[in-house]
């Protein structure tokens, strides 16, 4: 089966955020915020530009110091587009690519060496993760207007925050077990 595109939605999200965004400020929104949940290159924005263009969901102008660059507005049949998506429910669980817990699935003996170094590392990565997320929450929102000028994002960046603090007590518990 194959897979649903997203990526046009997340890319009529990021212009009609940032009406008259150029395809590099598009691309480099997947490097902040956005990039903390989903990932997207310069390879795949350009031509999923294009085709929204060719379907009529945004439109460009040409920038008047580069005749490269192109400022992307979102039309009124993008709005409708998008409006669309956003109003249909999510009906799947997202696949997750976790190696971490894909190789601690295949180790069958609890006294396995590798756990504890398995463990150790992945606790390492989560509180450097932990550490960049609480960063963005303090930098992003400073104040309780830009929280509830921007609530969707603040939901999605204190969720990931609560995800990343259960994984890391999880993981504690964990490496206090197997020391036992």
């Amino acid at each position: 089966m194959p897979k649903k595109r997203i990526l046009p939605f997340i890319i009529l999200g990021i212009i009609n955020n940032h009406p008259q965004i150029t395809g590099r400020e598009i691309t480099a929104e997947f490097a902040t915020e956005i990039g903390d949940f989903w990932k997207a290159s310069h390879s795949q924005v350009y031509p999923e530009l294009k085709r929204m263009f060719n379907d009529g969901w945004i439109y460009d102008s040409k920038s008047k110091n580069n005749a490269k660059e192109r400022y992307y507005t979102i039309t009124a049949q993008g709005h409708e587009v998008l409006n669309k998506w956003l109003d249909q429910l999510v009906t799947d669980l997202p696949i997750h690519e976790d190696l971490f817990s894909l190789k601690l699935f295949f180790i069958k003996d609890q006294h396995d060496e590798r756990i504890p170094q398995l463990i150790a590392r992945q606790l390492i990565l989560l509180k450097k993760e932990l550490n960049y997320l609480e960063q963005r929450r303090q930098t992003v929102f400073a104040n309780e207007k830009t929280i509830q000028n921007n609530y969707g994002h603040y939901l999605i960046l204190t969720r990931a925050i609560s995800r990343t603090q259960g994984q890391i007590q999880w993981l504690e518990e964990t490496q206090k077990q197997l020391e036992e």
